[in-house]
């Protein structure tokens, strides 16, 4: 089922010429009463009929809203001109609106990608583009994309671990564009036979489910910790040869491989130390 374009009239002088005829009708009845003329009298009721139901053809349509007319169960067509407009008065008129709408989803409980359990909320920004799909392709387009976004936004979920523990890996809370382009993806080929378009959709809540955020947290911090204990230390064994490259570039000091190690081994304290280092000054000779 596509759409199709049907023309319609303007309702407006319509409505004045039906009004015209009513006040014709009702004259002319008048006259046949007094004239006693029994043709014309039932000539000013048989008119006074039409015009009464050639008013059920005028429908409003207003901006960005399409009106989808039918006849006897068959589909006629869509008019998207807006203002008042008639058509033949036994058509149906069903209004589609075709405004951009959005709704944000509710605290969905998914495991992700390793299992762990996880609360995920996305905001879906949408927009009926075939009102005749959105009509008569599925029963209720509006619940058709409530329910199918929850079932994409769980099936993204499931696809993807909530952090990235490896580098290039795409993570729900380290790559939101990418997310967001695959939850859109996933929507716009659920919602294509409803007529519906998702002009946008994004992640707005994100977190570990209650009975893991303390245990998922506490992994944070050791990841945290450990990957900055790696800078520090690589940038202490570069400080320590450079170091040791100046001073033999220098000659100020002539160290052998036992003082050397030593040498290293202070620096290294001192450099990845998390605390302040005391001193300890040697008053005596080089060699005690």
């Amino acid at each position: 089922m596509k759409e199709k374009i049907v023309r319609s009239t303007s309702g407006i002088p319509v409505l004045l010429g039906l009004i015209a005829a009513f006040i014709a009708a009702a004259a002319a009845l008048i006259w046949a009463a007094e004239a006693g003329s029994p043709p014309v009298a039932i000539a000013s009721v048989l008119l006074a009929i039409v015009v009464l139901v050639a008013c059920a053809g005028f429908y409003m349509v207003e901006p960005n809203q399409a009106a989808v007319l039918s006849l006897f169960g068959e589909y006629v067509g869509t008019v998207h001109t807006d203002g008042l407009r008639w058509n033949n008065p036994f058509y149906s008129t069903r209004k589609v609106s075709l405004r951009v709408r959005n709704f944000e989803s509710g605290k969905l409980k998914v495991n992700e990608l390793e299992g762990s359990p996880i609360e995920i909320a996305a905001v879906i920004v949408w927009k009926v583009v075939d009102s005749a799909e959105a009509v008569y392709n599925v029963d209720d387009y509006e619940s058709y994309v409530h329910i199918q976004s929850e079932a994409a936004i769980r099936s993204m979920a499931g696809s993807y671990p909530y952090d990235q523990h490896e580098e290039g890996t795409i993570s729900l809370r380290s790559h939101p564009a990418e997310i967001s382009v695959h939850l859109k993806e996933q929507l716009d080929e659920r919602l294509a036979t409803a007529g519906v378009d998702v002009v946008e959709a994004r992640i707005s809540h994100l977190a570990y489910a209650p009975e893991i955020a303390g245990a998922m947290l506490q992994r944070q911090q050791a990841n945290a910790v450990v990957a900055a204990r790696t800078r520090i230390v690589f940038g202490a064994v570069s400080m320590v040869e450079m170091a040791l490259a100046e001073l033999k570039k220098s000659g100020i000091i002539d160290l052998d491989e036992e003082r050397r190690a030593a040498m290293v081994s202070n620096l290294l304290v001192v450099l990845c130390s998390d605390r302040a280092v005391q001193p300890v000054v040697n008053t005596g000779t080089l060699h005690t």
